[in-house]
């Protein structure tokens, strides 16, 4: 069990690993060596999720989201197997954690009294620098 939060531990069997090679520069190394990690994680179909962590982990995830609701993270940061393999865990790990966080609802505020005076005011004022303009042209023309 992977521990995501106090509430909730990601089982390794849910999680697949498959090593890829990675694209970029790196020489032979990258001709060679398998060493990126393509990790799958089955959204919807995890025991370890609730259901309200399951629906925000698919919307945060966006277009990670294969076919099928399987969430796939692509790590090639590193040039070993093994980093790249716990940078694509802690990935994992971060956005399942920042899925059960709970969503701050929102409560509408209303402007204060001395806001909307000001507000009001500074209008009002605009206004007359506008008209003041207006006039000023209208008389230049004509001259």
């Amino acid at each position: 069990m992977i521990p995501v939060t106090r509430d909730i531990a990601l089982d390794e069997s849910e999680i697949e690993e498959r090593f890829i090679r990675a694209s970029g520069p790196g020489g032979q190394n990258v001709n060679k060596v398998a060493t990126a990690v393509q990790l799958r994680f089955d959204v919807r179909r995890s025991a370890s999720l609730s259901a309200t962590v399951r629906d925000r982990l698919i919307a945060l995830a966006g277009n990670r989201i294969a076919g099928g609701g399987v969430l796939v993270i692509t790590a090639q940061r590193f040039r070993t197997q093994s980093r790249n393999r716990a940078d694509a865990l802690a990935r994992l790990i971060a956005l399942v954690w920042k899925a059960a966080q709970p969503v701050k609802t929102r409560r509408p505020t209303r402007p204060t009294a001395a806001a909307r005076r000001r507000r009001l005011t500074d209008k009002r004022q605009r206004a007359e620098l506008k008209r003041r303009r207006r006039i000023d042209s209208t008389f230049r023309n004509n001259d």
